[in-house]
């Protein structure tokens, strides 16, 4: 097995353990994150009815045209407050947070810190 499959099956194998014990429920949904070596997306999900209820990455046409980021942590914080802001409209305050078996580190910290400064309750 190559380090980059070992890798991505160790952080499947964090996200099963870390997916027991949390899920979104109609008042507290969870926002779940996901990383990519070019993009971060992330998606507010219930659980209970199975769909998602907001979503933001850094794919979208309206964060291309948005001006150049710095680098990759700017991106993700700026995904971060387009997640919580598109949250509020539809009445979300507060979430359950997913970091989907990556360290909470660098790129889903900022994220998180992005959704929380915008207004976001974890």
């Amino acid at each position: 097995m190559g380090s980059a499959n070992r890798r991505k099956a160790l952080r499947l194998k964090r996200k099963k353990r870390i997916r027991k014990k949390l899920s979104g429920t109609e008042d507290r949904p969870r926002m779940s994150v996901f990383r990519s070596a070019k993009h971060i997306y992330s998606q507010i999900i219930d659980d209970t009815k199975g769909i998602t209820l907001a979503t933001a990455s850094t794919t979208e046409k309206e964060v291309i045209e948005q001006q150049k980021f710095e680098n990759k942590t700017a991106a993700a914080t700026y995904i971060g407050q387009l997640i919580a802001q598109r949250a509020t409209e539809k009445g979300i305050k507060s979430v359950v947070f997913d970091r989907n078996g990556f360290l909470y580190h660098g790129r889903i910290k900022a994220v998180s810190d992005g959704a929380r400064k915008a207004g976001l309750d974890f």
